[in-house]
């Protein structure tokens, strides 16, 4: 048998052998049509090559591109498990000309490989043209040899096709496979064209002509090629049976469903098994490729597909968490043509894992009540939409499961009254919040996202991407367009330009447009938590309302701020380990320049703490470990250990990011972040912390540098360093030493002087150095001014005096710029007689201050009049006297 592996590899070698470019499958989240929920066709990653807006070096090449068909107008979903083709996940083998051949040598490729190098019998081919293709329909006739009624031509839209309303277009020719008359159905075309006996297999579009909303208007100059065949399809023709579940790959996953189940897949439980085998697939590329479950927007899909086949495994009685187990048989089915399955394979098992665990309990109240509303309704019956509503509002149940769930009963579900118990809910909501107090200019945030529903940000799997202009709002306003120099928000449905919120800012970039519109965006903001609203000035032409752009982030300015944010996480787990666990974090601003954080502790960080904290960091960041994400509730996320970040608002779901590296089965750090961060440790490079101070009582912060910003602010640092070498004339080793001789060089020099001025000053006051004490009221007294004496040696001189007089009081002023500070001194034997405060504030009054303190024995005070010196003394003197009287 021909594995499917094997069929896919000898497609593309064919095309490649032939002068084909191989071209690797892209990611299955489309990033050049923003009107796309993923990637369903082969040729959605070269639309821009098909219409000139970008070129590659090759101008012909082969895929096998992974396709998803599950939401949007492209939706496969609830067919999947009942039908022998319905998929919501599938490879298209494809070949292409971009200008290169057209008609006669994709023809003749594809009958070439068919029936040559893959050995289909002729007489199973049937071939379909567009009715007026008589160009197609002649090269066919040739190539084959087919009798007219073996090549039909059909009149319908089937055989033509377009890009949309504006674009390339062209007619299309179809290859059917014919299964065998023991098969419902007829030829394409015949009444009996919808039974399973004839499959189509391949599809050839030729792009040949322009057209205007919806009229051809010329034919291309470049006239290109794009076909499509579905790998599944395909091998279920080589492999010899019918049903694309009969072929090898979905054989081993239904297998080893079986086999975890200990079920088989026939009768009412082969549904289930295929549902599964095929969820499998789509979960695994999705979440490979960036996608997570979530309530909205493409996360809202992949849940979709998750729980539903969560809840076939429920009805094959799979008593614990099953998918996760199937993971690695998916990885060995498919990972060696997709390496990407096996590098998230942990990331698929852990997040098909937690999202089951938490879907089998919504999932048993769910179908308790469900149980409870239709135990007496009879088949045909509708399920109330006020029930329907119950289930989704209380208790988590999505209505599409509800409706999945009845219709193996036979049952249905009034639609139209549980939309009208949403609308009824969503009322309310406005009512509350209009009477929370928000303030009035949120109002019009608030009815545009009520109208136009969340941005669905695009910007932690790349920098780059299309979206459709939903909103522009000009001085609080809605306006239908902008025009040049005028500047604007912009709110498109999809975008890579970070809000600002987590301390992280916003991102910057460009907006352009086919027709000639170029904007630049300045910032990035997230009103209500669910809009993403661009800040952008017009500099080119205008932009309307319902206009795709083509949007670009700054990335240098996005890397530097994502490797600053990553470092705050490092630094966070830093801090706790170095001080302690009560260190919590209380602030934080990411920039691209830098980054600050703030946090709790008691007490500035010494010099040895902050080294220590510093190189940890940096060991995190050599160790060059990958950043890894994880959706989870917050409490499993605070549960599993993770740190909930201060200022986040945090949902019913949250991203957990984890990094660094393991220590006892727990990352170096595990945060509940919602910010862009680096892919592993390694991109920030370097850490470096250049400051380190008080915010409030209890609360410390650390502001930071990494990457380039920190090298050139050491490179800074260094010069500064050899720049004091330099005027020391000595190498840069030798400056702490030369710099400490000079500082104790410098307080040997200070200290002389000060001696020189005191010997000066008390030997050269203006009464002279008193030769002894004189009588005041029948009291020792030792008085004097002096010029120059700093006030600080003050206090030291008069216990000189004290000790020259024995018994008595001793007075000193020291007159310095025009200022007067005076000391008084009262010995031992006379402090119950004499107060030093009350002489020194009766100085201070003359010296026109006020004040002055001490103890009894010792006091000091000063004024601003210092040319009233001798008359404070003298003050000084009179109260003396006083007391004696």
């Amino acid at each position: 048998m021909t594995s499917t592996n094997d069929i896919r590899r000898s497609f593309l070698d064919y095309f490649e052998k032939n002068g084909h470019a191989r071209v690797q499958s892209a990611p299955l989240v489309p990033h050049n049509d923003p009107t796309l929920m993923f990637v369903n066709a082969g040729m959605v990653p070269f639309k821009n090559v098909f219409t000139g807006l970008e070129s590659r070096p090759y101008s012909t090449a082969t895929s096998s591109q992974k396709c998803v068909r599950a939401g949007g107008k492209h939706n496969d979903l609830d067919n999947v498990g009942y039908t022998a083709r319905h998929h919501t996940f599938f490879e298209m083998l494809g070949n292409f000309s971009f200008g290169d051949y057209f008609k006669d040598q994709a023809i003749h490729h594809a009958w070439t490989l068919l029936t040559k190098e893959w050995g289909l019998s002729p007489e199973r081919l049937t071939i379909t043209v567009y009715h007026t293709d008589d160009e197609a329909f002649d090269i066919w006739k040739k190539v084959t040899g087919f009798a007219d009624e073996k090549i039909i031509r059909i009149p319908t839209k089937d055989n033509f096709w377009a890009m949309g309303s504006d674009g390339p277009c062209g007619p299309c020719s179809e290859i059917f496979y014919d299964h065998g008359d023991h098969l419902y159905g007829g030829p394409p075309g015949s009444p009996d064209e919808d039974g399973d006996r004839f499959v189509e297999i391949w599809n050839l579009v030729f792009m040949q002509f322009e057209q205007a909303n919806d009229e051809i208007v010329a034919e291309l100059p470049k006239k290109s090629i794009d076909t499509g065949m579905g790998l599944e399809r395909l091998a279920a023709v080589l492999q010899g049976v019918h049903d694309n579940y009969d072929t090898d790959t979905f054989k081993a996953l239904i297998e080893a469903s079986e086999e975890l189940t200990h079920t088989n897949a026939v009768g009412d439980q082969m549904a289930s098994h295929r549902v599964i085998a095929d969820h499998l697939r789509s979960s695994g590329f999705l979440v490979a490729d960036g996608v997570l479950p979530a309530n909205e927007g493409r996360g809202y899909v992949l849940r979709r597909i998750m729980r539903r086949a969560m809840r076939h495994a429920h009805l094959l009685g799979a008593k614990d968490p099953l998918m996760h187990r199937l993971v690695p048989q998916l990885v060995a089915e498919m990972g060696q043509a997709f390496p990407e399955l096996v590098r998230a394979q942990p990331l698929i098992e852990a997040t098909l894992l937690q999202e089951e665990t938490r879907f089998r309990q919504t999932l048993a109240n769910g179908l308790k009540l469900l149980d409870e509303a239709t135990g007496g309704m009879a088949d045909g019956g509708t399920l109330p939409g006020a029930t329907a509503f119950k289930l989704y509002d209380t208790f988590g149940f999505p209505y599409d499961l509800t409706e999945d769930a009845l219709r193996a009963r036979g049952l249905k579900v009034d639609r139209q009254g549980f939309d009208a118990a949403m609308a009824e809910q969503k009322a309310a909501a406005r009512a509350a919040w209009k009477g929370s107090g928000e303030k009035a200019s949120d109002e019009l945030w608030f009815d545009l996202a009520e109208e136009v529903g969340s941005t669905e940000f695009t910007g932690y799997a790349g920098h780059d991407g299309e979206g459709v202009v939903r909103a522009i709002v000009k001085d609080g306003a809605r306006v239908n367009e902008a025009n040049e120099g005028e500047t604007v928000t912009i709110v498109l449905n999809q975008t890579p330009f970070y809000g600002e919120s987590g301390g992280q800012v916003g991102d910057s970039g460009k907006l352009t447009s086919l027709k000639g519109f170029e904007g630049d965006v300045q910032d990035t903001s997230k009103p209500l938590g669910r809009l993403h609203a661009l800040r952008t000035t017009v500099t080119k032409g205008n932009v309307s309302v319902g206009e795709t752009l083509q949007q670009s982030v700054d990335v240098d300015r996005r890397s530097a701020t994502r490797a600053n944010h990553s470092a705050t996480h490092l630094l966070h787990s830093a801090l706790r380990n170095v001080l302690g666990g009560h260190v919590t974090q209380k602030g934080s601003l990411v920039a691209p320049d830098r980054l600050r954080f703030d946090f709790s502790h008691p007490k500035a960080l010494t010099t040895e703490e902050i080294a220590t904290i510093e190189a940890e960091v940096n060991a995190e960041i050599r160790a060059n470990e990958p950043v890894s994400t994880r959706l989870m509730t917050p409490d499993d996320a605070v549960a599993a250990g993770a740190l909930a970040l201060f200022g986040e608002k945090y949902g019913d779901e949250v991203r957990v990011l984890s990094m660094g590296r393991d220590a006892d089965t727990r990352r170096y750090s595990v945060e509940l972040c919602g910010g862009t961060h680096v892919n592993a440790t390694g991109d920030i490079a370097l850490f470096k912390i250049i400051g380190e101070s008080a915010v409030s009582s209890g609360v410390r912060r650390i502001e930071a540098l990494t990457g380039e910003g920190a090298l050139a602010w050491l490179n800074a640092r260094d010069q500064r360093l050899k720049d004091a070498a330099a005027t020391l004339k000595a190498s840069p080793d030798e400056v702490p030493a030369r710099i400490a001789a000079l500082v104790d060089n410098a307080r040997r020099l200070e200290r002389e002087l000060a001696d020189a001025k005191k010997a000066l000053a008390m030997g050269g006051g203006s009464q002279g150095q008193a030769a002894g004490p004189e009588q005041v009221g029948g009291f020792g007294f030792l008085g004097q001014v002096v010029e120059g004496l700093d006030p600080k040696g003050l206090r030291g001189e008069v216990d000189s005096m004290k000790q020259r007089i024995g018994s008595g009081i001793a007075a000193l002023i020291a007159v310095n710029d025009g200022r007067a500070s005076v000391a008084v001194g009262v010995t031992e034997d006379l402090v119950g007689t004499v107060s030093a405060v009350d002489l020194v504030k009766a100085a201070v009054g003359a010296l026109g201050g006020q004040g002055g303190g001490g103890r009894p024995d010792m006091a000091q005070g000063g004024g601003p009049d210092g040319d009233k010196a001798q008359e404070a003394l003298s003050v000084i003197k009179d109260a003396l006297a006083a007391v004696a009287a």
